[in-house]
């Protein structure tokens, strides 16, 4: 299946969630190997392998935080694009609120600190209504022209997609033992990426309603940011 180009380079970059990201060096025929060197780059950027997804987080010094955020990026991973902004922005958030969903569920079970908790279960509250109307679009999208080419790197959409997920991957903190602080860390980055996606929905998105919720994300989640920023600075022992 057809890979979207703007996260297989991403992955690579996350070496707290891989333990290696590194090219297929299997031999086999000359048809092969050219298969798997330029033509393999069209759909897989750089060719890389990334069998190493799978590998537990946990096991490999992680948390339960890095755990579902790993899984949350092999699931973005896997969501066949269209190349259609606004159907592949849907598809993309939706599995990425998901994953905000999934992280704010383990605060709730794990940490102790009330504000990490309360804007957890803001962040769970209202990422479930948006995931709500995010698959509605997606549905409704599903015939959509194709209007950007995403396994080109150049394409402007697909760049800025990439890079939402370069700022993520290529920050990771290292897990403490502090599960308020590793929601804090890692939803912070999380954010962030979330705000960069919907930037590109703003930049190169048609549709009039999920225009709009893009600019609802930004609006909400930047002031979250500065929450989470503000609460890591008070809370410094954590780390």
């Amino acid at each position: 299946m057809k890979q979207s180009a703007f996260f297989l380079a991403a992955f690579c970059a996350g070496t707290l969630l891989t333990t290696s990201c590194t090219p297929d060096k299997t031999t086999g025929s000359s048809a092969t190997t050219t298969e798997t060197g330029a033509a393999a780059e069209a759909h897989d950027m750089a060719g890389m392998d990334h069998a190493a997804m799978g590998h537990d987080s946990a096991a490999a010094g992680g948390s339960p935080q890095l755990v579902a955020m790993n899984e949350m990026m092999q699931k973005m991973h896997a969501t066949k694009p269209k190349g259609n902004t606004d159907h592949d922005f849907a598809y993309h958030m939706l599995e990425h609120h998901k994953g905000a969903v999934v992280m704010a569920d383990l605060e709730l079970r794990d940490g102790k600190d009330a504000t990490m908790r309360r804007m957890a279960e803001k962040i769970k509250a209202d990422q479930q209504q948006e995931i709500t109307a995010l698959e509605a679009a997606a549905t409704r999208l599903d015939n959509a022209p194709t209007n950007y080419q995403p396994n080109n790197p150049a394409d402007p959409f697909t760049s800025k997609m990439k890079a939402s997920m370069d700022v993520m991957m290529q920050n990771m903190p290292q897990p403490v033992a502090n599960p308020d602080m590793n929601f804090n860390m890692l939803m912070t980055l999380h954010h962030q990426s979330a705000v960069d996606m919907a930037r590109a929905e703003l930049a190169h998105g048609k549709d009039t309603k999920l225009k709009e919720m893009a600019q609802m994300i930004i609006n909400a989640q930047q002031k979250e940011i500065q929450q989470f920023k503000e609460w890591h600075q008070q809370n410094a022992d954590k780390m």
